[in-house]
């Protein structure tokens, strides 16, 4: 257990909205988002909806691990605002993950039964791991080659340590990476990411 608390976590959330209040809900969203901002731990958030005409919105949200999730999760900030959306929005599944796979997750679907219970349909699986290292590498390359171009303007700065150098440059790319280069990558590629496997030809 103490080696899954150790690692990131990915929520997606589905919802459902009411169409008449699509403002509000717009509104509503980013002040979850901001709440969650304020909490130790917190890596990043963004939310979708499924189409202009659609009810489904979902949201997806990240922190560094299951401690300070649930901190959030618990806290008096998330329930006063999970109770303003209540008369408009409606919670239809929640879904966990660990690891890098959650920046990956398609958006996921759910139907209702008769009662108008939500009722959990599979999760589509993360992309192969190689297409997760090349959306990775895609976001990452461009970024490192232009920070270490404007790094090379400091004065000064190419004379410092190796370690020291490498040391600065992970701490500014990070976050960049966490909060706009990796989301805003795995949204232009998410068609390819998504694609399934072509089936192999049956060999004569």
């Amino acid at each position: 257990m103490a080696d899954t608390d150790a690692h990131p976590i990915t929520v997606a959330i589905e919802r459902r909205i009411d169409p008449t209040r699509t403002a509000e809900a717009t509104s509503w969203m980013q002040a979850g988002t901001d709440l969650a901002t304020a909490f130790p731990g917190f890596l990043g958030s963004g939310w979708v909806r499924a189409g202009e005409d659609s009810d489904l919105w979902y949201m997806l949200y990240r922190f560094r691990d299951i401690t300070t999730l649930e901190q959030w999760d618990t806290s008096t900030q998330r329930q006063w605002w999970l109770d303003s959306g209540r008369p408009f929005a409606r919670e239809e599944r929640v879904e966990r993950r660990t690891g890098i796979e959650g920046w990956f997750d398609a958006p996921f679907g759910s139907t209702t039964d008769a009662g108008t219970q939500p009722v959990q349909q599979p999760v589509p699986s993360a992309p192969p791991r190689w297409k997760q290292a090349v959306t990775i590498w895609v976001g990452f390359f461009p970024t490192n080659l232009l920070a270490s171009w404007l790094l090379g303007f400091v004065p000064g700065f190419t004379e410092v340590p190796l370690v020291l150098r490498v040391l600065a440059t992970t701490l500014m790319l990070t976050p960049v990476m966490t909060y706009a280069v990796l989301p805003w990558v795995t949204r232009l590629l998410r068609p390819w990411l998504q694609r399934p496997p072509r089936p192999r030809k049956a060999s004569s």
